[in-house]
């Protein structure tokens, strides 16, 4: 039988944050909710609240404890007891967002609690700066000029502490977080993974570490703590990365030990099939996420994502209605406000809101890439490409933006930009069609011809969604006179159309039935090219040339042409 979680002291933590360690194993659901519980007050304690919230969030969907078994709180010290004015105080003041006042006021404290509120009011404060004078020149390239003026100064100070071997676990996450704000990745991950081990169950530090995880391999070289915590951030970088079949599988995982109430592993299930464009499912999941938690926000832009997608305007209007009445100073209020408008095509609008919801929260990735969007609907290009750059500036994973970015540039005519921008969308979505097709397009525009083609091959190899890269390259075939290879192309193509079953109207059906109908009429395949003659007869634009081909195949049959063989067939699906 596996041993349940035990407590294990650890030098740096040792008396003032006494945490149970968190260990891998899942079979003692009573243990996981105490240590659920314990961090979700000493995360409130230190004004780390969506910490707190997604602690307490997660403790929820489990079984409630018996009174025998709840936790008192953890034992003050004798720290603690000298600085309890002093915190009490600021934790008043910071807890109404007065961060100088409240560091003012904790300024030669020693308790490890109060050292920390003291170092993050001075942090935040400096955020609050930054942001307030960022909201003044939004959009301009001013913005990127913005500092926080009190990250070098707290890095000095934390530098020494953690010399000194004096943070503990709340400590080491916020020497991370200056770290990453100053652009020291690489000494910032360290940091973040030594928080780890030394307080496993705070989510604020998996969270910042997988914002700075690139890749798969990056992964793989992380000496990460051996802990229950360790399989939610593995699920959340998995969804980050792409990598959604293993991000399911970690979440039915997760569900399947004692999690299945957890609004937080549902809303992640749902925007992983977001992720792979399976709007049905994804649909079907925020719906019920709805019932189950109707007043949540979160994630809810993604869920207007879908519905903008589907062009479900009723279902999106009253959304936006619904989170307006819940909280409309949100971000994510004003995301789904923007998708709205951007659905009646009222880009100036859309556009509006988006900008409010960045004043609100400037670092929120998901507007800037909207709003990019927007301006490209406006035709406003370079607004569009600042947009774009900031989003990239927020998180280097965000493929939309790639791609915002290379569709921009294909708009000024520009393919070696167009190329490179592709190239990361595509590096960050291998298997998505739309990147392939997009960087065959400019592959073709710079004549590299021989890697358009295998960019198309590749697309309808992974499912093309547009179902437009057969086309391309039957297109590109026919262009370098390789009729066998586009006749075999338009055929594939023709099918799979058939084939899906759904009525939907296809540009390129007529080019195809065109194409083939000449093919086979010069292969001498009479019934295959008639097939297809009367195929473009039920298009305006190939009307004719179908008409006037049946008469030709009509004329030749009568003199007694012998049809050709050993040619590739159209097959059974006409």
């Amino acid at each position: 039988m596996a041993a349940s979680p035990s407590v294990v002291p650890v030098a740096v933590t040792a008396a003032v944050v006494p945490v149970l360690s968190s260990s891998s194993d899942f079979s003692n659901l009573r243990e996981i909710k105490k240590q659920l519980l314990l961090i979700a007050g000493l995360t409130r304690e230190r004004g780390l609240l969506h910490s707190s919230k997604w602690s307490a969030e997660l403790a929820f969907s489990l079984p409630a404890l018996p009174l025998a078994e709840l936790q008192p709180p953890p034992p003050i010290t004798e720290e603690d007891a000298q600085d309890m004015d002093a915190y009490t105080l600021a934790k008043a003041y910071f807890d109404v967002k007065e961060y100088d006042r409240a560091a003012h006021f904790l300024h030669g404290c020693n308790s490890k609690k109060a050292y920390f509120l003291y170092m993050y009011s001075r942090y935040l404060s400096g955020e609050k700066k930054k942001d307030d004078e960022t909201v003044d020149s939004l959009g301009p390239l001013e913005k990127g000029q913005v500092k926080n003026e009190a990250l070098r100064e707290l890095r000095v100070e934390l530098s020494k502490k953690h010399q000194a071997r004096e943070l503990d676990g709340f400590g080491l996450y916020l020497y991370g977080v200056v770290l990453r704000k100053l652009d020291l990745v690489k000494e910032a991950i360290d940091v973040f993974v030594e928080a780890t081990h030394v307080l496993p169950l705070h989510w604020g530090a998996w969270l910042e570490l997988c914002n700075l995880i690139t890749d798969k391999e990056m992964l793989k070289f992380l000496s990460l703590p051996d802990t229950w915590m360790k399989e939610f951030f593995l699920a959340h970088i998995y969804t980050e990365l792409q990598l959604i079949e293993e991000a399911l599988q970690k979440y039915q995982n997760l569900i399947d030990v004692g999690f299945s109430k957890s609004s937080y592993i549902v809303s992640q299930i749902a925007v992983a099939y977001h992720n792979i464009r399976d709007i049905d499912k994804a649909l079907s999941i925020f719906n019920e996420l709805r019932k189950q938690d109707p007043y949540r926000i979160e994630n809810m832009d993604t869920f207007s994502n879908l519905l903008y997608v589907r062009s479900m305007k009723s279902e999106l209007s009253y959304l936006a209605h619904n989170l307006c009445e819940i909280d409309k100073y949100r971000v994510e209020t004003c995301c789904v406000i923007g998708n709205y408008y951007s659905l009646r095509s009222q880009h100036e609008k859309a556009a509006l809101y988006f900008q409010r919801a960045l004043k609100l929260n400037p670092r929120y990735l998901g507007a800037w890439t909207l709003m990019g969007h927007e301006y490209m609907e406006m035709k406003n290009t370079s607004a569009a490409i600042q947009a774009y750059r900031h989003a990239i500036e927020v998180n280097k994973r965000d493929y939309r933006a790639w791609y915002g970015l290379g569709q921009t540039y294909e708009i000024l005519k520009m393919p070696f930009y167009c190329l490179y921008y592709y190239r990361r969308a595509h590096q960050l979505r291998p298997n998505d069609s739309r990147m392939l097709v997009a960087l065959g397009e400019c592959y073709e525009k710079l004549n590299q011809l021989v890697e358009a083609k295998k960019c198309y091959w590749r697309a309808y190899a992974v499912g093309d969604v547009e179902k437009m890269a057969l086309v391309k390259l039957a297109k590109l075939h026919e262009q370098l006179t390789e009729s066998e290879q586009a006749a075999q192309c338009y055929i594939k193509y023709i099918q799979d159309i058939y084939s899906c079953g759904e009525i939907v109207e296809h540009l390129e059906e007529s080019t195809a039935f065109r194409y083939l109908a000449q093919y086979y009429f010069k292969c001498k395949l009479w019934d295959e090219a008639s097939t297809c003659a009367q195929k473009c007869c039920a298009f305006n634009d190939t009307r004719e040339e179908g008409k006037a081909l049946l008469r030709q195949i009509l004329q030749l049959r009568n003199q007694g042409e012998t049809p050709s063989t050993e040619m590739p067939l159209l097959g059974d699906s006409l």
